[in-house]
């Protein structure tokens, strides 16, 4: 099963799953600074997450406050926000697509229960 029809060499099987967990840490790592935003109403709210999805900043345009209709309002909110979790999930799986694939796809460490993974 292995290239060669010898044994793996489980040093560098450790090293390579060691780089892995290294470089899924500091894409998320990276997530969690990367700012990115959603906006509802065409831009009458707009909300600020982490590549995480932690709600940042919400902004909202004065235009779209009717104190007589507060429910559009928290519609708004609620998809602005929506909308920016959306653009974090996308933001994650391009980071963390390749990573995550290596660890868990064919040929890959995910079942050796290594920590973090």
């Amino acid at each position: 099963m292995f290239p060669g029809g010898g044994q793996p060499d489980m040093q560098q099987l450790l090293q390579q799953a060691q780089k892995m967990q290294q470089d899924l840490m500091a894409a998320q790592e990276e997530l969690a600074r990367t700012q990115v935003k959603g906006t509802a109403g065409g831009g009458l709210v707009t909300a600020t997450v982490s590549g995480a999805g932690e709600l940042l900043a919400l902004e909202i345009s004065p235009k779209a406050v009717d104190p007589e209709d507060t429910e559009t309002l928290g519609d708004l909110v609620v998809a602005a926000v929506r909308d920016a979790n959306r653009a974090a999930a996308e933001l994650a799986s391009r980071a963390m697509g390749p990573l995550a694939q290596g660890l868990g796809g064919a040929g890959g460490l995910g079942g050796l229960g290594l920590p973090g993974m």
